[in-house]
């Protein structure tokens, strides 16, 4: 349930905002009515006095133009993002050591080589793992995949459990008999 389908479901929000006032909601309509409107006329109608128009909802939905990526490549994904940025802070450290003239430069040059060498490895990970849900998951149609072999497998079972339900509902004949003797 959304935002704006939480505030139309309260009514007006006079919950929402007594709750935020720490004041009960029947009394929020009481001193509401009483701060907001005009002292009456005589011979006025009470329901043809001027109402506030409802709030627009702060945001509207969208459905998300892509699909959520999966959990194993979102994950491969986060760890490389993470790897990557670590070798940077790393060659930009070794370089201002460089710069410096300092002893460290050389273990953070060395180590930013090998830090390069994982960041590597950790977006060809990515890499890979998307391939691979994608072909173990139907994505990708190849005669080599996966995907297809499980989906003829299930459509085969779906088939012989059609076969099973139909030759069950069939009416058994003796014989001898005719059919609706």
């Amino acid at each position: 349930m959304g935002t704006a389908e939480r505030h139309k479901a309260s009514g007006s929000g006079e919950a929402v905002e007594a709750a935020a006032r720490g004041v009960a909601p029947r009394e929020v309509g009481a001193v509401r009515r009483e701060a907001d409107v005009a002292p009456r006329e005589v011979g006025v109608n009470p329901s043809k006095e001027a109402r506030p128009e409802p709030r627009p909802p702060l945001w509207i939905e969208e459905p998300a133009r892509r699909s959520r990526l999966p959990d194993p490549v979102r994950t491969a994904a986060v760890r490389a993002v993470i790897i990557v940025a670590v070798t940077l802070v790393q060659a930009m450290v070794a370089f201002l050591t460089a710069l410096a003239g300092s002893w460290l430069s050389f273990p953070m040059v060395l180590s930013s080589v090998a830090s390069t060498v994982v960041a590597t490895w950790g977006v060809l990970d990515v890499w890979v793992t998307r391939q691979v849900w994608n072909q173990r998951h139907g994505v990708v149609s190849m005669p080599s995949s996966t995907a297809r072999r499980l989906r003829r497998e299930r459509r085969r079972a779906r088939r012989l459990a059609r076969v099973a339900a139909r030759g069950k509902e069939r009416i058994r004949r003796r014989p001898g008999q005719l059919s609706h003797s």
